[in-house]
């Protein structure tokens, strides 16, 4: 079986820069050096610099679509039969056409791989399943044809084809990239500078990201600890104290002037618990994090000693180069005793450079020693170490002093070598000095002299009573101890419930960042919130974070069950016990913020219910006078007509019967809005789908409509038909125009359409006064009329609810309606669609 071919992918954060040119660009380069290469399908679009570069090139022909115009799709049968070393396939997230062995092209491309063909192709951003509402939100257009990121992740070689905005609305303009009738469009829609900036900082990041989850990758199977100062990371540490806020500014400016893409700041809790910052300080550096641009962590130490360690192992985690530390509030003489944690984070730091940042608080504090929780193992340690020395002290006291004190003294000076080896280390080296300290009592200061016999057997009572005061002493050194590690635990188990507390309270969508803190304080790879839905093992992720969040409880590191069908799952490592009560409570906070979440969203279903309602009432009570005109006027004529004493002329009874036709006129079509708008808002219209032309539906739209011979159309035969309900749309055009005729004061209205990335839009224009820029999207609303607010009674005819009607039909239909200004003075409002797939 043949090896997997390589994918190498041109990425491009637009059309027209450059990617098709560059991918054969690259085929030459290959065919130069003796490889066998083939153009499996290329699309040029009429480029003719582009054309040249296929000269040269072996193609394969393509597979033609019965029933399709065009040259076909790509040909895979005949790639595999033809099998060389490199295909090309442009467009990777191009959908093929019906019938086709494949759904998408990069499908097609897949197959290639596995038969061992390398591929060359190309993809622009804006096709990256991911970015595709992101893209919609910055163009207004979304994109139909994507393909998956994994895709175009498991690339051996994603090349960046980069050009500025200026240089590609250059080459647009100067016809390089499309036909010169649709270059105006494109500068005025896609191709404008701000749309193609963001594209370009969208593809620019993305491929930064990939590079750097690459690195990331290889760090990770290689295990690589030290730093690469591949990409600046800087890391302040803040203590909550009042210098964090000036640390954390500076170290935003160190941030900044190195263009540090990552801002981490990180807090570390103490585990002594006894030294904390004042209440509401960490509240408040985190709202200051995020002004500043920092993402805002926090974990936690043991004891005293490991915050360095903390702090290092973090900034070694995310790959840090800088770390930003305030200088030590200590004074010079507590340092003599402990030179303070920013010293040794200096002293361990390695290749990341730390800065020291001075502060109006360095220097002044007085601080005792702080207390340890636990006996470490530089103490235990020391404790041995005293317990071997201090008793040969004490015998060299009572020896050299044997004639100024007495056996009593002596006793004393060992049962104080006792206790002090029971405070420094515990019971351990208690015990080797009482027995150290008994044995040479009796050797060298109890008679008989130089000899292990005890003639007296107070002797033996006192030897008992060291070891005794010994065992007690460390006994309660170590519960002591015990007590200070477990009041530290607690005190950090506080620190960090009140901060997921705070989480869930503050945040409007908390349990992203509730999990994200849960993965950072217990160092799992992972966290994520199932529910079970439906069967017993089919379970559904609410919310996760972590690059790889578990599918099922039971394949998972950590389960913690909060209820039955819900469950708080993590992976990366096993938690003991004490963690997993945490975590427990922890459950419950996460349940907790799922139940404030769906409130809210229940609540916002209930504002929209009631909505509805506000809107029918209104409905009911702002079109009053609007029925009882035409009622009345048709009435009156009516009347006029039924009375036998009125002798009317012929020319009086057309004039009254027209009264009639055109008052009936006006009363259907207030009715028909009514009807729509509240069909709109209790979200009953369903559109039924299918391929519409504008010109038919703008032809059926002006019949019978006042004034229709100011209407001029001038809508191409030839534009791709939309995606539309044709008489949702018919209702659309006539409302539209209707307004133009009203409004545009005599002047004539002109309907054209025009198609651009992959939607037909019809512009509906008219010379008249326009509107003012701020109050346009005002012009879609209910009941709101040129000239005047809601239900405004200027003269106008109709209650304000043609536009609105108008909009919520067209985005019923998946477009859009929007006014803007008409070159010269008045208004164009802009019908778009999605064009029918060809």
């Amino acid at each position: 079986m043949s090896a997997r071919g390589e994918l190498r992918i041109h990425l491009g954060a637009a059309p027209g820069v450059g990617k098709t040119f560059a991918m054969l660009g690259e085929a030459h380069r290959r065919l130069a050096r003796g490889t066998d290469v083939v153009v499996g399908l290329v699309e040029t679009h009429g480029r003719a610099r582009t054309t040249e570069l296929c000269d040269g090139l072996e193609v394969v022909a393509r597979r033609p679509v019965p029933g399709l115009p065009g040259p076909g799709e790509l040909d895979v049968d005949a790639v595999l039969a033809r099998r060389p070393a490199v295909v090309l396939v442009d467009e990777l997230a191009h959908t093929n056409a019906p019938g086709s062995r494949h759904h998408k092209r990069w499908q097609d491309i897949e197959e290639l791989l596995e038969a061992g063909i390398d591929v060359l192709t190309t993809v622009n951003v804006q096709h990256l399943e991911s970015l595709n509402d992101v893209v919609e939100r910055i163009t207004g257009v979304r994109q139909h044809e994507t393909v998956p990121d994994e895709v175009v992740r498991r690339a051996e070689q994603i090349e960046l084809v980069d050009i500025t905005p200026e240089a590609l609305r250059r080459r647009l303009a100067h016809g390089n990239v499309y036909a010169a009738e649709k270059v105006d469009a494109a500068l005025a829609n896609w191709f404008r500078p701000g749309n193609l900036t963001a594209l370009r900082e969208l593809a620019l990041l993305w491929v930064a990201d990939e590079v750097d989850v690459a690195l990331q990758r290889h760090r990770s199977a290689g295990r690589v600890e030290e730093v690469w100062e591949t990409r600046e990371r800087v890391v302040v540490a803040l203590t909550g104290d009042s210098e964090s806020e000036t640390v954390l500014r500076r170290a935003a400016r160190i941030a900044k002037r190195a263009n540090a893409a990552d801002l981490l700041a990180v807090h570390v809790l103490r585990g002594d618990g006894l030294a904390g910052p004042p209440a509401g300080a960490v509240s408040r550096l985190r709202v200051l994090a995020e002004d500043v641009g920092a993402s805002f962590h926090t974990v936690v130490g043991s004891d005293t000693e490991d915050v360095p360690a903390a702090l290092l192992d973090f900034a070694r985690g995310v790959n840090a180069t800088q770390l930003v530390l305030g200088t030590s509030r200590r004074s010079r003489t507590a340092r003599l005793f402990d030179e303070g944690i920013a010293a040794r984070v200096v002293q361990r730091s390695g290749p990341i450079d730390v800065h020291m940042v001075t502060h109006t608080e360095a220097g002044r504090g007085v601080r005792l020693p702080a207390l340890r929780s636990g006996l470490p193992a530089v103490r235990r340690l020391a404790g041995w170490v005293l317990a071997a020395a201090l008793p040969v002290a004490a015998t060299a006291v009572g020896t050299s002093l044997a004639t100024v004190i007495d056996t009593s003294t002596d006793v004393v000076l060992y049962v104080l070598v006792t206790v002090v080896a029971a405070l420094v280390g515990g019971l351990g080296p208690a015990l080797l000095a009482a027995l150290a300290g008994g044995v040479l009592l009796n050797f060298f200061l109890t008679p008989p002299l130089y000899s292990l016999t005890i003639a007296a057997p107070e002797n033996v009572v006192t030897l008992a009573a060291m070891v005794v005061v010994g065992v007690l002493v460390a006994l309660v050194v170590d519960r002591a101890a015990r007590r200070a590690q477990q009041a530290a635990r607690a005190n950090a188990e506080a620190a960090l419930l009140a901060s997921f507390a705070r989480t869930v309270l503050t945040r409007t969508d908390p349990l992203p960042r509730l999990l994200e803190k849960v993965r950072e304080a217990f160092a799992l790879r992972s966290v994520a919130l199932l529910e079970r839905r439906g069967g017993p093992d089919s379970w559904e992720c609410l919310a996760s974070s972590g690059p790889q969040g578990c599918r099922a409880p039971e394949d998972a590191a950590v389960d913690v069950a909060i209820e039955e069908d819900l469950h708080l799952v993590g992976d990366g490592r096993a938690l003991p016990a004490a963690d997993r009560r945490l975590l427990e409570v922890v459950g419950g906070q996460a349940l907790l913020a799922l139940r404030s979440q769906r409130s809210a969203a229940d609540a916002v279903r209930a504002r929209k219910r009631a909505a509805v309602t506000e809107t029918r009432s209104a409905l009911l009570s702002a079109v009053g006078h609007d029925l009882r005109s035409p009622l009345t006027s048709i009435k009156a004529a009516a009347g006029s007509l039924r009375d036998p004493y009125l002798d009317l002329p012929v020319a009086d009874r057309d004039e009254l019967t027209a009264t009639i036709e055109e008052s009936a006129d006006r009363l259907t079509a207030l009715v028909d809005n009514l009807l729509d708008s509240s069909r709109l808002a209790a979200g009953a219209v369903t559109p039924l789908l299918a391929p519409t032309g504008y010109d038919e539906v703008a032809l059926r739209a002006l019949v019978g409509m006042p004034d229709a011979c100011r209407v001029a159309v001038e809508i191409d035969e030839a534009l791709p038909d939309v995606l539309a309900d044709g008489g949702l749309l018919e209702r659309v055009v006539a409302n539209v125009v209707d307004n133009a005729l009203r409004h545009a004061r005599g002047a004539p209205v002109v309907l054209r359409a025009s198609a651009y990335a992959g939607r037909v839009e019809l512009r509906v224009v008219d010379s008249g006064p326009g509107a003012p820029r701020r109050s346009r999207e005002a012009l879609f609303a209910p009941f709101e009329r040129i000239g005047g607010g809601p239900s405004d009674r200027d003269g106008a005819t109709g209650v304000g609810l043609g536009l609105s009607v108008a909009r919520g039909f067209t985005e019923a239909m998946g477009g859009t309606l929007t006014a803007e200004d008409t070159p010269g003075g008045g208004l164009t409002v802009v019908v778009s669609l999605p064009e029918v797939p060809r």
